[in-house]
């Protein structure tokens, strides 16, 4: 079982530990944060992002190319509409030395990548809320 951890440190800002890595994730001063780390849609968009780039590198050594020079920017925009939500994303991946011919194949891969597919396919998500012996 793959495990997260989030426990609040301090006003918007929380600790997340994943197989013993820790970050935060918090909100920007003008939103009434401190600014400590990204915000948690940040993350969300940056996941994407990251999991696109590494679809990108494994293809690309499976294909003897070059990795050099990979990068993928993301770009996104909130929804207008309720419920509050990313409502686009763009991403732009370089990749310098992708022949012509693998371009086809190199989209059709990166775009199936783990976090892309759970987006068109969402995971069932189920949310509990579990009292601590103090607040009972």
């Amino acid at each position: 079982m793959n495990n997260v951890l989030v426990v609040h440190e301090q006003g918007d800002r929380f600790a997340l530990t994943i197989r013993g890595h820790r970050f935060v994730v918090d909100q920007p001063v003008e939103d009434g944060g401190g600014d400590a780390g990204p915000t948690p849609t940040e993350v969300f968009v940056a996941s994407l992002a990251s999991c696109v780039a590494f679809y990108a590198g494994r293809f690309l050594r499976r294909h003897n190319l070059s990795n050099e020079g990979l990068a993928v920017r993301a770009t996104f925009h909130m929804s207008v509409d309720r419920p509050a939500r990313v409502g686009s994303i763009r991403l732009e991946v370089d990749v310098p030395q992708l022949p012509a011919s693998k371009h086809d194949a190199f989209l059709a891969v990166i775009g199936h990548c783990t976090v892309h597919n759970s987006m068109r396919t969402p995971p069932n998500v189920r949310i509990e809320v579990g009292l601590t012996e103090a607040a009972a």
